[in-house]
């Protein structure tokens, strides 16, 4: 994967940003870990929750978007979060077992058309604690816009298929906008 397909779209405007952060359940010492973050909208969102003993973890193929939230949280003065341009198909520099909470947002239905989700599911897997969430934005599999067409969109059931090789389990679902979805998964020992 050399550049990212939706370089520079985020999903971030079109959730219900308050019912997302409340669905990850962040606290001062959680570790997160935001999957192909594009500017990081997500990460700066959640931020405010996570102290100086937690993390956020960002990685991205897309060097501007990189760019782009490294500055905004050096201006905001966000010493927890932490950007790097990386592929999220690839092992990341994290140890196995280190991160709470792994977020995909609108960002998985690009990996399987690209063809990589699973080396990302696999490494979100290692690099979650046991009982750890794998949290899941998509949007839901019908032709609406904006978003991707229905033909690549990933229903709920496609992404519990996808995701259970890898030893993770569905919890709970809800609609966070028109057209998208959050799914939870539990990463099992």
């Amino acid at each position: 994967m050399s550049h990212p397909i939706a370089a520079g779209k985020s999903s971030f405007d079109l959730v219900d940003a308050e019912l997302v952060l409340n669905e990850l359940r962040l606290q001062p010492d959680t570790v997160l870990l935001d999957l192909a973050c594009g500017v990081g909208n997500y990460a700066l969102a959640s931020a405010p929750f996570i102290g100086p003993a937690g993390a956020i973890h960002a990685f991205d193929l897309w060097p501007e978007g990189i760019a782009a939230l490294q500055e905004s949280a050096r201006s905001l003065g966000l010493e927890q979060v932490q950007a790097r341009v990386a592929d999220v198909s690839k092992r990341l520099p994290l140890a196995d077992g280190s991160v709470d909470v792994a977020l995909l947002a609108t960002v998985l239905h690009d990996l399987v058309e690209v063809g990589v989700a699973e080396g990302a599911l696999r490494e979100a897997a290692r690099v979650l604690r046991s009982g750890g969430r794998l949290v899941v934005i998509e949007f839901d599999k019908v032709e609406s816009r904006p978003g991707p067409p229905a033909d690549i969109r990933l229903s709920p059931e496609e992404v519990e298929t996808l995701t259970a090789p890898f030893g993770f389990h569905p919890e709970r679902r809800i609609k966070v906008g028109d057209h998208l979805y959050l799914l939870i998964l539990v990463r099992q020992s």
